[in-house]
Protein backbone atom coordinates (compact mmCIF):
# COMPACT_ATOMS: atom_id res chain seq x y z
CA UNK A 1 0.00 0.00 0.00
CA UNK A 2 1.54 3.33 -1.12
CA UNK A 3 2.76 5.36 2.00
CA UNK A 4 1.90 8.63 0.66
CA UNK A 5 -1.85 7.24 -0.65
CA UNK A 6 -2.53 6.53 3.37
CA UNK A 7 -1.20 9.63 4.76
CA UNK A 8 -3.32 11.36 2.80
CA UNK A 9 -6.41 9.41 3.64
CA UNK A 10 -5.20 9.77 7.19
CA UNK A 11 -4.60 12.99 7.08
CA UNK A 12 -8.07 14.31 5.05
CA UNK A 13 -9.98 12.63 8.00
CA UNK A 14 -8.30 13.80 10.70
CA UNK A 15 -9.34 17.14 8.61
CA UNK A 16 -12.93 16.40 8.19
CA UNK A 17 -13.33 15.71 11.26
CA UNK A 18 -12.40 18.78 13.03
CA UNK A 19 -14.73 20.36 10.45
CA UNK A 20 -17.40 18.41 11.65
CA UNK A 21 -16.41 19.31 15.32
CA UNK A 22 -17.45 23.03 14.59
CA UNK A 23 -20.83 22.55 12.18
CA UNK A 24 -23.93 23.16 14.16
CA UNK A 25 -26.65 25.08 14.70
CA UNK A 26 -24.88 26.23 18.44
CA UNK A 27 -21.84 28.41 17.45
CA UNK A 28 -18.74 26.63 18.81
CA UNK A 29 -15.82 29.55 18.68
CA UNK A 30 -12.16 28.27 18.85
CA UNK A 31 -11.86 31.08 20.48
CA UNK A 32 -13.98 29.77 23.34
CA UNK A 33 -12.54 26.92 23.50
CA UNK A 34 -8.77 28.43 24.62
CA UNK A 35 -10.33 31.00 27.01
CA UNK A 36 -12.25 28.24 28.93
CA UNK A 37 -15.57 29.00 28.26
CA UNK A 38 -17.85 26.41 29.92
CA UNK A 39 -20.68 26.83 27.53
CA UNK A 40 -18.30 25.99 24.86
CA UNK A 41 -16.56 22.91 26.19
CA UNK A 42 -19.97 21.95 27.48
CA UNK A 43 -21.38 21.76 23.86
CA UNK A 44 -18.01 20.16 23.12
CA UNK A 45 -18.18 17.11 25.34
CA UNK A 46 -21.76 16.21 25.62
CA UNK A 47 -22.72 16.95 21.81
CA UNK A 48 -20.09 17.18 18.93
CA UNK A 49 -17.51 14.68 20.15
CA UNK A 50 -20.34 11.84 20.77
CA UNK A 51 -21.32 12.64 17.57
CA UNK A 52 -18.06 12.55 15.73
CA UNK A 53 -17.05 9.15 17.11
CA UNK A 54 -20.67 7.77 16.87
CA UNK A 55 -19.55 8.61 12.85
CA UNK A 56 -16.53 6.93 12.52
CA UNK A 57 -17.57 3.76 14.78
CA UNK A 58 -20.46 3.57 12.44
CA UNK A 59 -19.02 4.17 9.25
CA UNK A 60 -15.78 2.16 10.36
CA UNK A 61 -18.24 -1.15 11.43
CA UNK A 62 -19.94 -0.97 7.80
CA UNK A 63 -17.36 -0.29 5.80
CA UNK A 64 -15.87 -4.00 7.52
CA UNK A 65 -19.37 -5.55 7.46
CA UNK A 66 -19.16 -5.15 3.79
CA UNK A 67 -15.84 -6.44 3.45
CA UNK A 68 -16.54 -9.49 5.40
CA UNK A 69 -19.85 -10.54 4.02
CA UNK A 70 -18.10 -9.46 0.10
CA UNK A 71 -15.69 -12.54 1.10
CA UNK A 72 -18.66 -14.77 2.35
CA UNK A 73 -20.78 -14.20 -0.82
CA UNK A 74 -17.72 -13.97 -3.26
CA UNK A 75 -19.37 -10.87 -4.66
CA UNK A 76 -18.68 -7.35 -5.01
CA UNK A 77 -21.84 -5.76 -4.60
CA UNK A 78 -23.12 -7.73 -1.17
CA UNK A 79 -23.24 -5.69 1.90
CA UNK A 80 -25.66 -5.40 4.67
CA UNK A 81 -28.54 -3.69 2.92
CA UNK A 82 -28.15 -6.21 0.21
CA UNK A 83 -28.16 -9.02 2.28
CA UNK A 84 -31.39 -8.57 4.18
CA UNK A 85 -29.21 -7.79 6.64
CA UNK A 86 -30.20 -4.56 7.56
CA UNK A 87 -34.39 -4.78 7.02
CA UNK A 88 -34.22 -8.72 8.96
CA UNK A 89 -32.29 -6.15 12.05
CA UNK A 90 -34.99 -4.06 11.57
CA UNK A 91 -38.15 -6.81 12.12
CA UNK A 92 -36.36 -7.91 14.64
CA UNK A 93 -36.10 -4.86 16.47
CA UNK A 94 -39.96 -4.15 15.98
CA UNK A 95 -40.67 -7.72 17.41
CA UNK A 96 -38.73 -6.97 20.79
CA UNK A 97 -40.50 -3.61 20.51
CA UNK A 98 -44.03 -5.16 20.42
CA UNK A 99 -43.31 -8.34 22.84
CA UNK A 100 -41.01 -7.45 25.02
CA UNK A 101 -41.19 -3.54 25.36
CA UNK A 102 -39.98 -3.75 29.13
CA UNK A 103 -36.21 -5.03 27.66
CA UNK A 104 -35.74 -1.89 26.45
CA UNK A 105 -32.20 -0.81 24.20
CA UNK A 106 -30.93 -4.41 25.21
CA UNK A 107 -33.65 -6.25 24.17
CA UNK A 108 -34.05 -4.69 20.68
CA UNK A 109 -30.08 -5.03 20.44
CA UNK A 110 -30.22 -8.60 21.17
CA UNK A 111 -33.39 -9.43 18.56
CA UNK A 112 -31.77 -7.33 16.05
CA UNK A 113 -28.20 -9.30 16.25
CA UNK A 114 -30.77 -12.69 15.92
CA UNK A 115 -32.76 -11.73 13.38
CA UNK A 116 -29.45 -10.53 11.19
CA UNK A 117 -27.65 -13.47 11.79
CA UNK A 118 -30.04 -16.02 11.07
CA UNK A 119 -31.77 -13.81 7.87
CA UNK A 120 -28.16 -13.63 6.34
CA UNK A 121 -26.82 -17.23 7.25
CA UNK A 122 -30.34 -18.09 5.06
CA UNK A 123 -29.33 -15.88 2.45
CA UNK A 124 -25.89 -17.61 1.88
CA UNK A 125 -27.60 -21.21 1.91
CA UNK A 126 -30.24 -19.77 -1.14
CA UNK A 127 -27.14 -19.00 -3.22
CA UNK A 128 -25.55 -21.77 -2.54
CA UNK A 129 -28.63 -23.63 -3.55
CA UNK A 130 -28.83 -21.43 -6.86
CA UNK A 131 -26.18 -21.80 -9.85
CA UNK A 132 -26.44 -18.09 -11.22
CA UNK A 133 -24.58 -17.57 -14.52
CA UNK A 134 -24.24 -13.57 -13.35
CA UNK A 135 -22.78 -11.76 -10.79
CA UNK A 136 -25.52 -9.01 -10.84
CA UNK A 137 -27.85 -11.32 -10.02
CA UNK A 138 -26.87 -11.37 -6.50
CA UNK A 139 -27.11 -8.42 -5.22
CA UNK A 140 -30.72 -8.25 -7.36
CA UNK A 141 -31.75 -11.44 -5.35
CA UNK A 142 -30.66 -9.67 -1.94
CA UNK A 143 -32.64 -6.67 -2.31
CA UNK A 144 -35.24 -8.76 -3.63
CA UNK A 145 -34.82 -10.85 -0.20
CA UNK A 146 -34.75 -7.75 1.74
CA UNK A 147 -37.73 -5.96 0.25
CA UNK A 148 -39.82 -8.72 1.54
CA UNK A 149 -38.01 -8.95 5.22
CA UNK A 150 -39.13 -4.70 5.01
CA UNK A 151 -42.77 -5.97 3.83
CA UNK A 152 -43.16 -8.01 6.97
CA UNK A 153 -41.96 -5.52 9.23
CA UNK A 154 -44.20 -2.32 7.53
CA UNK A 155 -47.29 -5.08 7.72
CA UNK A 156 -46.43 -6.02 11.70
CA UNK A 157 -45.97 -2.50 12.09
CA UNK A 158 -49.22 -1.51 10.70
CA UNK A 159 -51.07 -3.96 12.68
CA UNK A 160 -49.95 -2.71 15.86
CA UNK A 161 -49.84 1.35 14.53
CA UNK A 162 -46.46 1.30 15.01
CA UNK A 163 -45.99 2.27 11.54
CA UNK A 164 -44.27 6.27 12.15
CA UNK A 165 -42.84 5.30 14.74
CA UNK A 166 -40.67 2.69 13.35
CA UNK A 167 -40.00 5.11 10.25
CA UNK A 168 -38.75 7.66 12.72
CA UNK A 169 -36.36 5.31 14.86
CA UNK A 170 -34.94 3.52 11.71
CA UNK A 171 -33.92 6.48 9.56
CA UNK A 172 -30.53 7.07 10.02
CA UNK A 173 -29.91 10.12 11.90
CA UNK A 174 -27.27 11.30 14.15
CA UNK A 175 -28.62 14.50 15.47
CA UNK A 176 -29.95 12.98 18.71
CA UNK A 177 -26.75 11.52 19.55
CA UNK A 178 -25.43 12.81 22.56
CA UNK A 179 -22.95 11.81 25.46
CA UNK A 180 -24.81 8.91 27.11
CA UNK A 181 -26.57 7.19 24.55
CA UNK A 182 -23.90 6.51 21.92
CA UNK A 183 -21.62 4.15 23.85
CA UNK A 184 -23.28 0.85 22.63
CA UNK A 185 -21.58 1.86 19.64
CA UNK A 186 -17.89 1.02 20.87
CA UNK A 187 -18.42 -2.40 20.84
CA UNK A 188 -17.73 -2.10 16.89
CA UNK A 189 -13.70 -1.38 18.18
CA UNK A 190 -13.27 -4.98 19.66
CA UNK A 191 -15.19 -6.35 15.99
CA UNK A 192 -12.58 -4.26 13.70
CA UNK A 193 -10.03 -5.64 16.01
CA UNK A 194 -11.01 -9.49 15.66
CA UNK A 195 -11.53 -8.90 12.36
CA UNK A 196 -8.00 -7.53 11.65
CA UNK A 197 -6.93 -11.33 12.84
CA UNK A 198 -9.69 -13.19 11.21
CA UNK A 199 -8.67 -11.24 7.48
CA UNK A 200 -6.87 -13.80 6.18
CA UNK A 201 -8.99 -16.46 6.89
CA UNK A 202 -11.67 -14.55 5.25
CA UNK A 203 -9.50 -14.23 1.75
CA UNK A 204 -9.80 -17.85 2.06
CA UNK A 205 -13.11 -18.64 2.18
CA UNK A 206 -13.80 -15.84 -0.22
CA UNK A 207 -12.08 -18.35 -2.74
CA UNK A 208 -14.21 -20.95 -1.97
CA UNK A 209 -15.41 -23.64 -0.16
CA UNK A 210 -13.22 -26.09 -2.31
CA UNK A 211 -10.46 -24.03 -1.77
CA UNK A 212 -10.63 -23.35 1.88
CA UNK A 213 -11.42 -26.83 2.08
CA UNK A 214 -8.15 -28.25 0.59
CA UNK A 215 -6.00 -25.59 2.32
CA UNK A 216 -7.28 -27.29 6.41
CA UNK A 217 -9.34 -24.39 6.69
CA UNK A 218 -13.22 -24.99 8.33
CA UNK A 219 -15.51 -23.22 5.54
CA UNK A 220 -18.65 -23.35 7.55
CA UNK A 221 -17.30 -22.39 11.00
CA UNK A 222 -15.72 -19.52 9.00
CA UNK A 223 -18.72 -18.33 7.80
CA UNK A 224 -20.64 -18.78 11.05
CA UNK A 225 -17.77 -16.68 12.55
CA UNK A 226 -18.23 -13.92 9.90
CA UNK A 227 -21.84 -13.70 10.06
CA UNK A 228 -21.92 -13.11 13.78
CA UNK A 229 -19.00 -10.49 13.19
CA UNK A 230 -21.33 -8.85 10.73
CA UNK A 231 -24.42 -9.46 12.96
CA UNK A 232 -23.41 -8.06 15.80
CA UNK A 233 -22.28 -4.83 14.25
CA UNK A 234 -25.55 -3.88 12.12
CA UNK A 235 -26.99 -4.70 15.69
CA UNK A 236 -25.10 -1.77 17.85
CA UNK A 237 -25.57 0.49 14.34
CA UNK A 238 -29.40 -0.17 13.95
CA UNK A 239 -29.83 0.30 17.69
CA UNK A 240 -28.38 3.70 18.13
CA UNK A 241 -28.39 5.63 14.59
CA UNK A 242 -30.82 3.16 12.35
CA UNK A 243 -30.33 2.57 8.94
CA UNK A 244 -27.24 3.33 6.47
CA UNK A 245 -27.44 2.26 3.43
CA UNK A 246 -24.58 1.60 0.85
CA UNK A 247 -21.30 2.52 2.93
CA UNK A 248 -20.59 -1.23 3.17
CA UNK A 249 -21.24 -1.79 -0.88
CA UNK A 250 -19.09 1.22 -2.29
CA UNK A 251 -15.90 1.85 0.38
CA UNK A 252 -14.84 -1.93 -0.26
CA UNK A 253 -14.96 -1.25 -4.20
CA UNK A 254 -13.10 1.72 -3.97
CA UNK A 255 -10.53 0.82 -1.98
CA UNK A 256 -10.14 -2.39 -3.82
CA UNK A 257 -9.90 -0.37 -7.20
CA UNK A 258 -7.02 1.36 -5.47
CA UNK A 259 -5.48 -0.03 -3.43
CA UNK A 260 -5.88 -3.87 -3.82
CA UNK A 261 -7.60 -6.99 -2.86
CA UNK A 262 -5.61 -8.34 -0.07
CA UNK A 263 -8.27 -7.50 2.87
CA UNK A 264 -5.52 -7.72 5.67
CA UNK A 265 -3.40 -4.86 4.24
CA UNK A 266 -6.69 -2.53 3.33
CA UNK A 267 -8.79 -3.21 6.18
CA UNK A 268 -7.84 -0.10 8.04
CA UNK A 269 -7.68 2.05 4.98
CA UNK A 270 -11.59 0.80 4.58
CA UNK A 271 -12.45 1.65 8.25
CA UNK A 272 -11.17 5.12 7.45
CA UNK A 273 -12.75 5.71 4.43
CA UNK A 274 -15.70 4.54 6.05
CA UNK A 275 -15.67 7.18 8.77
CA UNK A 276 -14.68 9.72 6.52
CA UNK A 277 -17.69 9.23 4.12
CA UNK A 278 -19.91 9.13 6.78
CA UNK A 279 -18.98 12.01 8.23
CA UNK A 280 -19.28 14.13 4.98
CA UNK A 281 -22.60 12.63 4.64
CA UNK A 282 -23.25 14.12 8.00
CA UNK A 283 -21.90 17.84 6.90
CA UNK A 284 -24.13 17.68 3.66
CA UNK A 285 -27.26 16.61 5.79
CA UNK A 286 -26.96 19.82 8.04
CA UNK A 287 -25.30 22.42 5.80
CA UNK A 288 -27.61 21.51 2.72
CA UNK A 289 -30.66 23.12 4.75
CA UNK A 290 -28.63 25.04 7.71
CA UNK A 291 -30.06 25.44 10.48
CA UNK A 292 -32.22 22.13 9.89
CA UNK A 293 -31.17 18.77 9.47
CA UNK A 294 -31.54 16.24 6.86
CA UNK A 295 -31.57 12.38 8.10
CA UNK A 296 -27.78 10.98 7.01
CA UNK A 297 -29.78 7.88 5.83
CA UNK A 298 -30.91 9.82 2.69
CA UNK A 299 -27.34 11.87 2.16
CA UNK A 300 -25.88 8.51 2.36
CA UNK A 301 -28.04 7.32 0.05
CA UNK A 302 -27.68 9.61 -2.71
CA UNK A 303 -24.12 10.07 -2.44
CA UNK A 304 -23.61 6.16 -1.99
CA UNK A 305 -25.69 5.56 -5.05
CA UNK A 306 -23.99 8.01 -7.33
CA UNK A 307 -20.77 6.59 -6.24
CA UNK A 308 -22.15 3.24 -6.97
CA UNK A 309 -23.11 4.58 -10.02
CA UNK A 310 -19.49 5.49 -10.96
CA UNK A 311 -18.35 1.91 -9.65
CA UNK A 312 -20.57 0.29 -12.49
CA UNK A 313 -19.75 2.57 -15.39
CA UNK A 314 -16.03 1.97 -14.29
CA UNK A 315 -16.31 -1.48 -14.38
CA UNK A 316 -17.96 -1.52 -17.92
CA UNK A 317 -15.46 0.86 -19.27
Amino acid sequence: MPLKSSLLIIISTLLIALSSLFLGVSKLPITALFQGSEEAWFTLTTSRVPRLAALILAGAGLAICGVILQQVVQNRFAEPATTGGLDAAKLGMLIAAIHFPNTGALGKSLAAFIFCLFCCGLFVLLLRRIKLKSSVLIPIIGLMYASVLSAIADFYAYQNNLMQNMQAWLLGDFSKIVQGNYETLFFILPIVILTYFFAQRFIIIGMGESVAISLGLNYFSMVAVALVIVSLCVAAIMITVGSLPFIGLVIPNLVAMYFGDNIKKTLPINALCGSTFLIICDIFSRSLIYPFEIPIGLTAGCLGGFLFLLILWRQKK
